[in-house]
């Protein structure tokens, strides 16, 4: 039967194949991660010592990521999901780095060169202030992707080293070669991640970061806090984004906006 957009909805057969083995090689990655945190955590790191550095509390944790971020030559990963109480989202790019070498120099400019990717959850979404965060993050060059499957706090520095936070008040900062398998969940979830926001397109920026709101599941009263607007407007907003569709659903709506590359 012919979809409501006048063309038959594709069945999804040639692709069933692809997403299996995402699902699958994502499964092996999360399991072979989450083996090494609960080995670690159990024997505290006695078991791997010069592998495992654990770091207590929230305080030492913001310290020591800051410490990794800005010792970054060549690339970041990082996994960024919601309550981020050690790193709050309106410190991004305000706190400045640990021992700054000096006042006029923007300790930023040194990473100017260094490649980031960062994915980001449904729940990072729904924090203040997230897309401003992320709208600063893209124009400094760096590449956001978004996953509906909830994350895993970490991020990867130079390939050499990583961080994954185990609890709130306890992350663990791994060395090579513990450093691979977080790198393979990393790219395990970036494959089977949707950019945050795609530049190519007639579509404004504005309705592009709403229509992403929207298929991460945000409400529309979150999604107002987001972009700092009312419910009544986003629903009006997403309204006339059906119309220019031509679709009666919000359900319909999202299939063409990733059909028809808007998000």
């Amino acid at each position: 039967m012919p979809s409501d957009l006048g063309v038959p909805p594709p069945d999804g057969s040639a692709l069933r194949p692809a997403l299996a083995r995402l699902h699958d090689e994502l499964r092996r990655a999360e399991s072979a991660v989450a083996g090494v945190i609960e080995a670690c955590d159990r024997e505290h790191g006695a078991a791997m010592p010069g592998l495992v550095e654990f770091v207590e509390g929230r305080e030492a944790q913001g310290r020591r990521l800051l410490e990794l971020e800005y010792g970054a030559r060549t690339s970041i990963l990082v996994c960024q999901s919601g309550a981020n109480r050690v790193a709050p989202v309106p410190s991004t790019f305000t706190t400045p780095a640990p021992e700054s070498p000096g006042p006029r120099e923007d300790p930023r400019s040194k990473l100017a060169a260094v490649d980031y990717r960062v994915l980001v959850d449904r729940d990072f979404l729904s924090e203040p202030t997230a897309v401003h965060a992320l709208d600063e993050r893209l124009a400094e060059g760096h590449r956001v992707r978004v996953m509906d499957h909830p994350l895993t706090k970490l991020v990867v520095v130079d390939a050499q080293v990583a961080m994954v936070q185990v609890s709130p008040e306890r992350s663990m900062v791994l060395s090579p070669p513990l450093v691979m398998l977080v790198t393979e969940l990393f790219e395990a979830h970036w494959r089977r991640s949707r950019p945050y926001l795609r530049e190519e397109g007639d579509l404004a920026p504005d309705d592009r970061r709403l229509l992403q709101l929207m298929l991460s599941g945000l409400t529309d009263t979150a999604t107002a806090n987001q972009l700092g607007t009312s419910p009544r407007t986003v629903q009006r907003r997403l309204r006339a984004l059906m119309d220019a569709a031509a679709v009666s659903s919000r359900v319909q709506l999202g299939w063409y906006a990733i059909r028809n590359n808007w998000v």
